[in-house]
C-alpha cells in the first residue's frame, strides 16, 4: 500500500505546485504560533535556516502524532533583508513598508522543507534564494498594490513571483520552486526515492 502524503500548510500555492506535478496530498493543519517561535530564534541571534527548518518539522510534528503510518510534509519560508527578518504584512501601510524597505536592495527567501512519519524525520532540506528588487518608485508601489490588491497580504515582502510581482525585481538568483516556498525538485526526488513516485 503506497505511503499516504499530508500536507502540513496551509498555503495554497505549496499545495498547487505539489498538485500541478501530479502529486495528490491531502492537507491538514495544526495550530502553531510562527511568530513567537521566530522570535525565540531571532532573540538568540540564530540562523535564519536553522528557523525555517525549525518551523518546518513543528508544522510537520503536530499533524504526523495524529497520522502514524503517513508521510507528512512541513514547509516554511524567511525572508531576510540586512539582517531583518520579515513576515506577512497585515495590512496595505505594512505592504507599503516593507516594499519601501526592500526596494534597491537584496534579499533572501530561506525555504525549509522535511518529511516525517511517525514524528521522525526522514528527510529534510534548505534552500534559499537571492532576489534584488529594484529602485521602485513610490508611485510605482502604490499602483503595485492597487493592482495587485488583497493578495500581497498572503506572502511574505509582499510580492506573488509567479504574477504581478515579477515586475518588481531586476535580478532572481536560485530556484523558482524555492521563491514560492517549496524547494519542489529535491522533495520530488525523496518521493521518487522511496517509490512513492514514479521513476
Amino acid at each position: 500500500m503506497p505511503d499516504m502524503l499530508i500536507l502540513a500548510s496551509g498555503s495554497p500555492i505549496r499545495r498547487a505546485l505539489l498538485e500541478r506535478a501530479g502529486i495528490a496530498v491531502t492537507v491538514e493543519t495544526m495550530p502553531v504560533d510562527e511568530a513567537e517561535i521566530r522570535e525565540g530564534f531571532a532573540a538568540e541571534g540564530a540562523p535564519v535556516e536553522d528557523c525555517a527548518i525549525a518551523l518546518a518539522e513543528l508544522k510537520a510534528m503536530r499533524v504526523s502524532s495524529r497520522r502514524p503510518g503517513s508521510l507528512v510534509i512541513g514547509a516554511d519560508q524567511i525572508l531576510e533583508c540586512e539582517g531583518i527578518w520579515f513576515e506577512k504584512p497585515a495590512g496595505r501601510a505594512e505592504a507599503r513598508a516593507q516594499l519601501q524597505r526592500l526596494r534597491g536592495r537584496s534579499h533572501r527567501l530561506v525555504s525549509g522543507c522535511t518529511v516525517l512519519r511517525d514524528g521522525q524525520r526522514i528527510w529534510h532540506i534548505v534552500d534559499e534564494a537571492t532576489l534584488r528588487m529594484r529602485d521602485l518608485s513610490e508611485g510605482f508601489i502604490e499602483d503595485y498594490l492597487d493592482r495587485a490588491g488583497d493578495a500581497v497580504m498572503g506572502s511574505v515582502g509582499a510580492y506573488q513571483l509567479e504574477g504581478l510581482g515579477a515586475q518588481l525585481f531586476d535580478r532572481v538568483e536560485g530556484d523558482f520552486f524555492t521563491v514560492l516556498g517549496l524547494p519542489l525538485l529535491p522533495l520530488l526526488g525523496f518521493l521518487r526515492g522511496r517509490g512513492v513516485i514514479g521513476r
